[in-house]
């Protein structure tokens, strides 16, 4: 607002003073935790020349890539198929319609290193839509062509069978880094659903035992490596959002609420597998930090993302520590233990600032306690007072902002992963905060037929202007609302599950071929490149909407009986799997939704209140599998969905607490012991 630029808003507004001006459009898209937008911010959008340009030929809009991610998403299309390159701060210029004709990321003030300055870009592109017009327009067109033709994925493929998933399953071991853990080579990021899948697969019985360990390494190591890692942050918890390098140290420090739920998961999902108990304290360090920086614990939901650094100065300085910082804070005994611990370093690891370390773990404490001559038990001692020295005395630095707002999918996602981490780690808070969230959610943002993209704004934690919401935030609010249900037993989070399932659905889903859009066809807004239809399939940031939307469908038709559901999940699912191989891990969320569909459902139901109904419900919950839900009843007295309806009241007459098991919609005798339940579970194909 303070910046000399007349910007405006996404709107008609903004395109109609273009066309009754006759000026291009300057779009300039970014995010509030984008150092890089941060940066032409200050060297271009606040120079008072450059905003004359801008000012003289153009009619300039802002876009915050968070709140608008459909524009975003084909705006990014857009350029990438103009300079073969994505990314924020995206600038894109446009006719007075809406439609690129050229455009990339960052531009700097001055030419240098490869990239043309942004005014000699601004005068150029003026220049070319006064003078050029014919050439500004076919290449506009020829844009639009290539978005309609990149996100249409027209690959449609009858009957997808385990194959697929193999398929899958086998290109992310192919790119698995076996000696840092991860996928490919640098930059790194975490691919979640690409380490569920391969958790799903480590522990299926039909799977050959080289392919199931083959799985297990790849995500175990993934998740060692990560957590031991600089994009790990060693002293508050929770995950940076990438790593530069392929060793996981240096990371680009902003961190976001959807990486961090799908994480929680993916460690959760592993502890729950496997038993490691490193991979349950990274879980619990991961829900202290979003507890204590991303969610609004009063009223509930969790909060957008937090930022990098607090100027355009540092890099990360917030988070990093030089050899002298910690030796300031900490005593010598602490000190000789932290800096072999965590790598600190008179040279450091970050290129801005030599001196400065990335908290990273290089030494097993063994190691660490032999190097300074104590006992293993003393250096973890002063291993935790130097950890709590050193994250009080950093919280003392000026800190990195952090984004209030509360956008409706990725509080869902969040939601569920504490759903799933509460009962997992037996932490009752964490399940009764994530309820008292999704209630805000439904509350604030749903009115029982349409669903806000926000549920309310930083600061001020209102809503503000609605925005619509699009396919994210109604699937992953479904999933959210389901997961309270077999959490809480509360049939109102069911009815809310089926509500958002059929919202959805009716919005967005494509009768004609299947699969769904990203944004419902009689949106008012089809500004510009808005009026190109898409339907997410690449995980990319977040899981895509229609894998999203096809597991919601199957889990709803699950408990519903209803083979509506079920036919649109096959049929979105048929509709991406004549290509969904091509774009291997990136469609790992994909495979999990398929894996849901061949396989045949396991439901377990817990009815009681008391120890004997939390033991069975521990039990039920150990080990990870995408085709097995768990829920917790208080009795048979609550209102059940209809699937329930017909099997749990036929049971024979149990006392006290007890579990049943269902497989593919026939089931087994009650039972109140917990071994029983586990040879039960264990017998499952």
């Amino acid at each position: 607002m303070h910046q000399p630029v007349e910007w405006k808003e996404w709107g008609p507004e903004a395109f109609d003073l273009a066309k009754a001006e006759d000026k291009p459009v300057l779009l300039d898209i970014g995010a509030v935790w984008c150092h890089w937008c941060h940066v032409m911010d200050r060297e271009s959008y606040e120079n008072a020349d450059t905003a004359k340009i801008i000012n003289e030929h153009f009619i300039a809009i802002k876009v915050d890539r968070d709140e608008r991610p459909d524009v975003d998403a084909r705006y990014q299309a857009a350029i990438s198929s103009i300079s073969g390159q994505g990314g924020w701060p995206l600038t894109a210029f446009l006719t007075p319609d809406g439609r690129p004709f050229f455009g990339g990321t960052y531009f700097p003030p001055v030419d240098g290193h490869g990239r043309p300055s942004l005014r000699r870009v601004l005068l150029t592109m003026a220049e070319a839509f006064q003078q050029r017009r014919g050439e500004v327009n076919e290449s506009a067109e020829s844009v639009i062509a290539a978005i309609e033709h990149n996100e249409s994925f027209d690959g449609s493929a009858k009957d997808p069978g385990a194959v697929l998933v193999n398929k899958l399953l086998t290109a992310i071991l192919k790119q698995f880094d076996g000696k840092n853990g991860g996928f490919g080579a640098q930059p790194k990021f975490p691919h979640a659903a690409a380490v569920d899948l391969l958790i799903d697969a480590a522990l299926r019985r039909e799977a050959e035992a080289d392919s199931a360990a083959a799985a297990r390494l790849a995500a175990m190591v993934t998740l060692e490596k990560m957590s031991k890692g600089g994009i790990y942050d060693q002293l508050a918890g929770g995950f940076h959002r990438y790593s530069v390098d392929e060793h996981w140290v240096v990371p680009h420090f902003e961190k976001m609420s959807y990486d961090n739920s799908e994480l929680l998961r993916n460690y959760v999902h592993a502890y729950q597998s496997f038993g490691e108990p490193e991979c349950a304290r990274i879980a619990r360090e991961t829900m202290r930090w979003v507890n204590e920086w991303l969610s609004d614990r009063e009223r509930g939901g969790f909060y957008a993302s937090q930022d990098a650094d607090v100027s355009l100065d540092d890099d990360g300085d917030y988070f990093t520590w030089t050899r002298q910082e910690a030796a300031a804070v900490l005593t010598p005994e602490e000190m000789a233990v932290a800096a072999r611990f965590f790598d600190i370093g008179e040279i450091g690891d970050m290129h801005h600032d030599p001196l400065k370390n990335t908290l990273h773990i290089e030494f097993a404490l063994t190691e660490v306690a032999r190097t300074a001559g104590v006992s293993v038990d003393a250096a973890a001692d002063l291993l935790q007072t130097a950890k709590q020295k050193l994250y009080t005395a950093r919280k003392l630095r000026p800190t990195p902002y952090v984004d209030k707002t509360i956008y409706v999918a990725w509080n869902a996602m969040m939601i569920s992963a504490y759903l799933e981490a509460g009962r997992v780690l037996e932490d009752a808070p964490a399940v009764e905060f994530a309820v008292r969230s999704l209630e805000r959610l439904l509350r604030e943002a749903w009115d029982g037929a349409s669903l806000r993209h926000v549920v309310a704004y930083g600061e001020h934690g209102d809503a503000g202007v609605a925005i619509a919401g699009v396919l994210e935030d109604y699937v992953f609010s479904g999933h959210a609302a389901l997961d309270a249900w077999e959490a809480t037993g509360e049939f109102r989070f069911f009815n809310a599950a089926q509500a958002l399932t059929d919202a959805a659905v009716h919005a967005f889903y494509d009768a004609a071929k299947g699969g769904f859009f990203d944004t419902p066809p009689d949106s008012g807004d089809k500004l510009g490149a808005l009026v190109t239809r898409r339907k997410p399939l690449q995980d990319a940031p977040t899981p895509a909407g229609n894998s999203v939307a096809a597991a919601l469908l199957l889990r709803m038709a699950e408990w519903t009986g209803r083979e509506d559901l079920r036919a649109k999940a096959k049929a979105t699912l048929e509709c991406f799997a004549g290509v969904v191989e091509h774009f291997g891990m990136h469609c790992a969320s994909f495979g999990l939704a398929l894996q849901r569909m061949l396989l045949p459902p396991v439901q377990v139901v817990v009815v009681g209140a008391d120890a004997v109904a939390d033991a069975l419900e521990r039990a039920s919950l150990t080990r990870y599998a995408i085709d097995k839900s768990v829920v917790r009843l208080p009795s048979l007295s609550v209102e059940l969905p209809a699937s329930l309806r017909e099997t749990l009241p036929q049971l024979p007459r149990q006392d006290g607490s007890f579990a049943v098991v269902c497989r593919g919609f026939a089931c087994q005798p009650p039972t109140a012991s917990t071994e029983e339940l586990t040879a039960m579970l264990a017998a499952r194909s």
